[in-house]
């Protein structure tokens, strides 16, 4: 039997985390952009409690992938693939507590794709070398937050420089000015028959892509210099964003669907993933002061979103571990069999349980909601579930 964790005894991301871990063994595992989103979660969660077997567990985990001599098991550098940054994360604080000369190795060598990514003739990234001219969302959460710790750890201003400037060009290709929702890719070709012609935009918002890059935009904020030009910049896009997600939240559920303007329309539904990164990036950004919230109305809409996800997708099983339900397992643009982006795409991927890019964002949105309880005027305080 299936049963709601007593949210007023627990701290579910703690819960969930637990869970994970028993589930996942290190050197199981393999160096892939999920993996490394569930470790920094895992990670974030082991600093904010203390506790050292979290710790221990991202530790043996990229000891089973990174060799002594830094050399990435199952990385390759020639394939010029944003997702394959994104591990990369967890290594900076592997480094900063061992000091192990492995971990700068490898960081190094994911620097040096980032210095030969191909780009757009504006400039932007690829989202991988199979998809010239393409941005993605998910491709700014990817290597975004990277360049911005790899800036300040190692004294490099102009990737804090860059960092910024993928994120802006992003906006302003995909942005929609209708609704102010961002479109999950942008191809400044205009070849992939998912681009609209005049635009160079896919056709639908997605929630998850959004979420990426909603997540990538307070993550990059995390590292840059004080005083760098670029904060006033990200903050201005956050802003918009967050104005643009709280339209279109689901009244009944508290969550954001699957294809975010399309309401209950058949075959939508409120999906978990792209829920939990609206409200880790958003919690996150009104604590660390990126957002303004004079009249609350931002903490009611994540008090809500909070709450709409203990009630739902989160779950104690039968097995006695915490699950999390509703999770996109998969969407994308082009390759084969062609992903055309139409709404009967998104809607026809299948959700899953416990998928890594619902987990990590869990764990990751209720670490800023326990520690909104704390910080802000209370409104979020009764929707975080923890003790």
């Amino acid at each position: 039997m299936n049963e709601k964790p007593n949210e007023r005894d627990r701290a579910p991301w703690l819960d969930l985390g637990l869970s994970v871990m028993r589930r996942h063994a290190p050197g199981r595992e393999q160096w892939h952009y999920e993996h490394g989103l569930m470790l920094g979660a895992l990670e974030a969660a082991g600093l904010r409690s203390g506790r050292e077997d979290f710790r221990a567990f991202v530790r043996a985990y990229m000891e089973s992938l990174v060799s002594p001599d830094g050399t990435i098991r199952g990385y390759r550098h020639d394939e010029y693939n944003l997702d394959q940054i994104n591990p990369g994360k967890i290594l900076f604080g592997l480094l900063s507590a061992t000091g192990d000369p492995r971990w700068k190795a490898a960081l190094d060598a994911l620097r040096g794709q980032l210095a030969g990514q191909p780009r757009t003739p504006s400039g932007g990234f690829w989202h991988k070398g199979i998809y010239p001219d393409q941005m993605w969302l998910d491709g700014l959460y990817m290597q975004g937050p990277f360049m911005a710790r790899y800036a300040r750890e190692f004294d490099r201003a102009e990737d804090s420089d860059e960092a910024v400037r993928q994120l802006s060009l992003m906006e302003l290709k995909a942005r929609d000015p209708a609704t102010g929702l961002l479109y999950h890719a942008w191809d400044e070709s205009r070849q992939q028959l998912w681009a609209d012609p005049e635009t160079g935009c896919s056709p639908h918002f997605w929630s998850r892509a959004m979420g990426w890059y909603a997540m990538a935009v307070v993550d990059v904020l995390d590292w840059l210099p004080s005083g760098h030009a670029g904060i006033v910049e990200l903050r201005a896009i956050l802003s918009r964003l967050a104005k643009a997600v709280s339209r279109v939240q689901d009244e009944r559920s508290g969550l954001w669907f699957q294809v975010l303007d399309q309401g209950r329309r058949a075959g939508n539904y409120p999906e978990s993933s792209g829920s939990c990164m609206f409200v880790y990036a958003l919690a996150k950004g009104l604590r660390l002061g990126h957002l303004r919230d004079d009249e609350g109305s931002t903490e009611r809409m994540l008090a809500k979103a909070w709450q709409g996800l203990l009630a739902g997708p989160f779950r104690l099983g039968a097995d006695g571990e915490y699950h999390l339900d509703g999770i996109c397992g998969v969407a994308g643009l082009g390759g084969k069999p062609y992903r055309d982006g139409s709404y009967r795409y998104y809607v026809g991927e299948k959700a899953v349980s416990d998928d890594y890019k619902g987990v990590g964002p869990f764990i990751l949105a209720g670490l800023e909601m326990e520690e909104a309880s704390i910080r802000t005027r209370g409104t979020i305080a009764a929707g975080t579930g923890a003790a």
